[in-house]
């Protein structure tokens, strides 16, 4: 077995990059990094060479490259946002994109006009005229402005900051010009004078959700539009060690569940995922997209950067707790996240001798008695405490504000309708390994 540094070396070059996932992919994230922060020996996480985010990752890794310990950021995603706290509320996600709908509608008149005379006078088909309305539809349902308010909010508090120039370690955020559909790699020299919070609103600009974030007269979108993870980012600039986390998978719903992994798992199988509907019709079709290419991207890393250790840690494509999840619910954002946490405890677990083969290379190790204790646990196990009434006045979020009490609810009504189907139970099976980056790539 290789060993590490020696005394008196430099400690190694840590980077983590950190894929999209909406806020699904935060929370598997989150809980993903409170396993890994607790096991890995020879580094923290917050004190990594380099950061790469994208999209919903970009807002974890600035935590990370902030100070944020990934049970600081725990606290502030997972728990329900109470009175005189940090948090960050996914319901900030859902606000009207009033703006861009104001503008939009403000063109329909002319538009219009346009339309009718190229149906009548032009003579052109109905369908080609009606083309013409085309620039009325918005770019986006939900405002990104909220998301970069509140970041901005929570960056600017005592030990952050919103200004790449001044983190004691590099972080990038990766978007897409929309114009030219090049990356656009936020925090390098040229590009760091833009906010950290704008950059990750630019990011996580999915379009047809949010519209495209105007920076220095240009519009930038997702940066899944162009890449997965852009690793590369970081390993274009000499790493020792890639830390790789993606929270999107393709969901196999084709083997069942046997009752030798889990004592409520079903022989029957799952039924077509065609019967969810559009819905999750285009959910795997974005997941296979996303996924595709990040294994193709990993094959290449293999190739390219062979002197470094590169883990992945993804889910399995067989976890259905992930796949059906809710993430606008509380409760069930909680329950996720301990899932997410145990599950990257039992990959590491599983794939212990081979990773820790990779990463003593390089002076650092996996702690195996901290992976297998059993009393571990990402958050109590009793109930939270109810949230602290908030006066009238402060109470701001309106609809969106009771969207996670009401899926609650509306959760467990599910869940009894879903024992009474004949359908059995969709119970996820434990976490298999991925390969070690050389392997599984």
């Amino acid at each position: 077995m290789a060993s590490g540094p020696g005394k008196g070396s430099s400690p190694p070059r840590v980077a983590l990059a950190l894929a999209g996932g909406g806020p699904l992919g935060a929370i598997y994230e989150i809980g993903a990094l409170c396993a890994l922060d607790e096991a890995l020996q020879g580094i923290n996480l917050n004190a990594c060479t380099h950061y790469v985010g994208v999209s919903a990752g970009g807002f974890i890794a600035a935590g990370l490259a902030n100070g944020m310990t990934p049970s600081t950021l725990r606290d502030l995603f997972i728990a329900p946002p109470t009175a005189g706290t940090e948090s960050f509320d996914p319901a900030w996600l859902m606000r009207p994109a009033y703006a861009e709908l104001a503008q939009r509608l403000a063109q329909l008149p002319g538009l219009g006009l346009q339309a009718l005379w190229a149906w009548t006078a032009g003579r052109k088909p109905l369908i080609s005229a009606l083309e013409k309305l085309s620039p009325a539809l918005p770019t986006g349902l939900f405002s990104n402005e909220e998301v970069h308010r509140q970041i901005a909010r929570l960056f600017s508090q005592h030990g952050r900051t919103n200004d790449f120039r001044q983190l004691s370690h590099r972080l990038t955020l990766v978007a897409t010009h929309l114009d030219s559909g090049e990356a656009a790699p936020f925090g390098r020299v040229g590009w760091d004078h833009v906010p950290i919070s704008r950059a990750i609103a630019a990011s996580a600009a999915l379009p047809g959700l949010f519209p495209p974030v105007e920076i220095d007269g240009r519009h930038y979108v997702d940066g899944a539009l162009k890449k997965t993870m852009h690793a590369t980012v970081a390993l274009d600039e000499g790493v020792d060690v890639m830390f790789c986390l993606n929270p999107l998978v393709p969901f196999d719903a084709t083997t069942p569940l046997p009752r030798t992994v889990s004592p409520t798992g079903t022989d029957k199988p799952i039924p077509p995922m065609v019967q969810g509907g559009f819905p999750a019709v285009m959910s795997q079709t974005f997941r296979s997209m996303i996924h595709s290419r990040l294994e193709l991207g990993m094959k290449q890393y293999e190739t390219s950067y062979p002197n470094t250790a590169i883990v992945l840690i993804e889910p399995d494509h067989r976890d259905a707790e992930l796949y059906l999840a809710n993430t606008f619910s509380y409760r069930q954002r909680r329950e996720l996240a301990e899932h997410a946490y145990q599950q990257t405890r039992q990959l590491l677990r599983s794939q212990h001798s081979a990773l820790n083969a990779k990463l003593q290379q390089h002076g650092l190790s996996l702690d195996l008695a901290v992976l297998s204790d059993p009393g571990r646990r990402l958050l109590p196990t009793a109930a939270p405490a109810q949230p602290a009434k908030v006066p009238r006045k402060t109470r701001k979020r309106g609809a969106t504000s009771r969207l996670g009490r009401a899926l609650d609810k509306l959760q467990t009504q599910v869940d009894g309708l879903q024992v009474a189907l004949d359908h059995g139970d969709l119970v996820p099976r434990r976490a298999t390994a991925q390969r070690p980056a050389k392997a599984a790539a």
